[in-house]
């Protein structure tokens, strides 16, 4: 029984070290920028892109995720003609979501692909107005922002060495506008933005 004791004591001072960095690498915490276009399907518009993430390990190839960020102009592409005139129109957009990673095992290149839902807040703005007319604009505006809902998915590659990630990726994010206000803004459709991304993580 002793000898048992001691074997099962053994075995278990062995497994610490590893259990001990399986509990240390469970979360990542990202920060990410990029570049969104293609907004309708009627041609393209390219804008920054930036926010954060937090991926939680469930299974060695499945996370859950959540992420949080801002796209700066996702209006159509339609809008783009005004580009020869004083006046701009953009639509921006702060998001949440959230959802599920599936990743292969672990190593220092990690191939994944992901599927996200959320919410949207889109807003949009006039430049190249100024005086009383500005102020009545910027007004009216507001009762143009909306909440819609999101979907989202990608993939893309995670690269790790010791804590630190490197994370590149493509994302597509669909805003269901149809039917409402914002929407009229892209041509009575909803929303379709590409993604591409850089974000560097760390792991712990």
């Amino acid at each position: 029984m002793r000898k048992l004791f001691m074997v099962a004591a053994a075995i278990a001072m062995c497994a610490l070290p590893s259990v001990a960095f399986a509990q240390a690498t469970t979360t990542e915490v990202q920060g990410f920028g990029g570049l969104t276009f293609g907004s309708s399907t009627f041609g393209s518009t390219s804008a920054s892109t930036f926010g954060g993430r937090v991926a939680i390990d469930l299974l060695p190839t499945m996370q859950i995720i959540g992420e949080g960020g801002r796209m700066m102009d996702i209006k159509s592409p339609l809008f783009d003609l005004l580009e020869y005139t004083p006046v701009g129109v953009q639509v921006s957009a702060w998001y949440g979501e959230a959802g599920v990673r599936f990743i292969t095992s672990p190593s220092a290149v990690r191939p994944y692909v992901e599927t996200t839902a959320g919410i949207a807040r889109l807003t949009p703005n006039i430049n190249g107005v100024s005086g009383r007319a500005d102020a009545i604009v910027d007004a009216g505006l507001v009762f143009l922002n909306r909440t819609e809902p999101m979907l989202g998915a990608g993939g893309g590659m995670l690269v790790q060495g010791g804590p630190v990630t490197l994370d590149v990726g493509y994302r597509y994010k669909k805003i269901l506008a149809g039917g409402t206000i914002a929407s009229a803004l892209n041509a009575g459709n909803a929303y379709n933005v590409n993604e591409v991304r850089v974000g560097i993580g760390v792991r712990f």
